[in-house]
């Protein structure tokens, strides 16, 4: 689920056709609905992208991968009472 912005709408269209997914928009003029996006990407902003002083894209780059990973294995989310996402999902 995307807000209605033209990149959304077409630079992804093929992406989601080759997972097989189905691309869903927020009704127009209802930002709250994106309201869960614009949380992640503040964090993103705070936790990894201006946290240290990266010297090249690529440095900041080959950091995110590794972010994300705590991010949802082992940061603790206030929504899911202090449990990570990961905690979501049923083992297999």
């Amino acid at each position: 689920m995307t807000d209605n912005a033209w990149a959304y709408q077409h630079s992804i269209k093929g992406v989601c056709a080759a997972l097989g997914a189905r691309q869903k928009f927020i009704k127009p003029h209802c930002p709250w609905q994106n309201g869960k996006v614009e949380r992640l990407n503040r964090t993103l902003v705070t936790e990894w992208a201006y946290r240290q002083a990266f010297t090249s894209n690529d440095e900041r780059t080959a950091a995110l991968a590794p972010w994300l990973e705590h991010y949802n294995t082992r940061r603790r989310h206030s929504a899911l009472g202090g449990r990570p996402p990961i905690s979501r999902l049923a083992p297999t």
